[in-house]
């Protein structure tokens, strides 16, 4: 039985799966935004709704803003969706410029003001439903932050806020001068991205080499309530169908047995690995990476199956490719 969103607990209808944008609008480059764009936003929008799915995840950068102008786009040609779907949208990084070395990261509070009126004006909406702070700034000043969010929720900009890619000090640490509780912490989390898991069985063991994830972090979530949200839970294809030539022994053994798992269950390798991550108590919510109609379509049986213990870790175990101590 899937536990509840935390988002559903704060009186927010989100859907069990959120749809993420990054795909729409083509390259990541300044060509102008297409009628062939337009239209494959139309169609990855329906094929959402079509599996129940009413929330979209966007990020300020993604294709260089031109995802949000398809969705803005879509907007004007359905003027009732955008009352039907909770709108999520993430803000923090500066994209490379000609001259420059390397993308940025930016929680000042003009740049975090900045970049919402602009996400707004992309959207053609007068408020965006959550915004998250997408990647921790080593520079960010807590009251600074703490201070434009304050501005973006008086203004009606925002209604809830969030964060991406953090560890639970580093939450603990803004939420001190932020009004309005953290209700999101977006991750890195997949059958293939196991480091939160490893950092769980790995406590008074030495550290796994690729084991960065914070420990304390899932559990700081469960305690305060915060969605956790996994971002690349398909694992690029890699259990679905993507071919398999440069990958090691475990993940081609994964492959197999989620492969195994889903023609015996009578349904699709993407709702296997998303029920894999959806089963745990935390109730993760994926949000799919893909914009393909049929990859979409493919996901609907996700939060309708049922994992046995045995089979999760059979699953957590082959990733890994090492026994459990």
């Amino acid at each position: 039985m899937l536990k509840t969103l935390p988002l559903n607990k704060r009186g927010i209808p989100a859907s069990r799966i959120a749809l993420g944008c990054m795909g729409l609008g083509g390259g990541w480059d300044r060509e102008p935004i297409t009628l062939e764009n337009i239209k494959q936003g139309h169609e990855a929008v329906d094929a959402a709704l079509s599996i129940g799915i009413n929330m979209f995840d966007h990020a300020d950068i993604y294709t260089r803003g031109k995802a949000k102008k398809v969705f803005g786009q879509i907007f004007k040609e359905r003027p009732g969706l955008r009352e039907e779907i909770i709108l999520q949208s993430k803000c923090g990084i500066k994209l490379m410029e000609p001259g420059d070395v390397s993308n940025v990261f930016d929680f000042s509070g003009e740049h975090i003001l900045n970049s919402v009126d602009g996400i707004l004006s992309r959207l053609g909406t007068e408020y965006i439903d959550i915004l998250l702070l997408h990647r921790p700034d080593p520079l960010m000043d807590p009251e600074e932050i703490g201070a434009a969010l304050r501005q973006l929720k008086a203004a009606g900009k925002v209604r809830h806020f969030g964060v991406s890619n953090m560890s639970a000090a580093q939450i603990k640490l803004l939420q001190a001068s932020c009004d309005d509780p953290f209700i999101v912490n977006q991750l890195d989390m997949s059958l293939a991205k196991i480091a939160w898991l490893d950092a769980v069985v790995s406590v008074n063991r030495g550290p796994w080499k690729d084991n960065t994830f914070p420990e304390g972090t899932l559990e700081h979530c469960r305690l305060e309530n915060i969605q956790v949200q996994a971002w690349g839970p398909l694992a690029q294809g890699i259990f679905s169908g993507r071919p398999l030539d440069d990958q090691p022994e475990n993940i081609v053994n994964t492959a197999a047995m989620v492969k195994s798992l889903a023609e015996e269950k009578s349904t699709t390798p993407e709702a296997i690995v998303l029920s894999w991550l959806m089963t745990h108590p935390a109730a993760i919510q994926p949000v799919i990476g893909t914009v393909n109609p049929q990859r979409i379509a493919a996901c609907g049986d996700a939060d309708k199956l049922e994992l046995s213990r045995k089979e999760w870790y059979d699953l957590y175990v082959s990733s890994r490719g090492v026994r459990l101590p």
